[in-house]
């Protein structure tokens, strides 16, 4: 009987050859796993590109947002004010800037 608390794992002599061979089979079914899923993660992420979507987040500062910063900035805003009156951030809009 367990007390309650008490751990319920299998203790692995990797002293003995049967006890490395049994963490090795462990180890090599942990890595297949990990491959089978890495396959299957890249499998259905070129499937959702070939129905047409893009994937990550949709950019904040939109080709509308940055006409009109580009228009509040051309009146004598800073980028500041103009990312405040967009109600983006300044970081993004200085980057939409920079690519655009």
């Amino acid at each position: 009987m367990d007390a309650i608390g008490e751990d319920d794992t299998e203790n692995i002599d990797t002293t003995t050859s049967g006890g490395m061979l049994v963490f090795n089979i462990f180890g090599s079914l942990a890595q297949f796993e990990r491959d089978l899923i890495r396959e299957r993660t890249h499998a259905g992420l070129k499937a959702a590109r070939e129905r047409g979507n893009k994937g990550g987040r949709r950019p904040v500062v939109t080709p509308d947002k940055l006409r009109k910063a580009r228009a509040h900035i051309a009146a004598g805003l800073t980028v500041r004010e103009a990312a405040a009156r967009l109600k983006i951030g300044k970081t993004a809009l200085y980057k939409a800037l920079e690519n655009a």
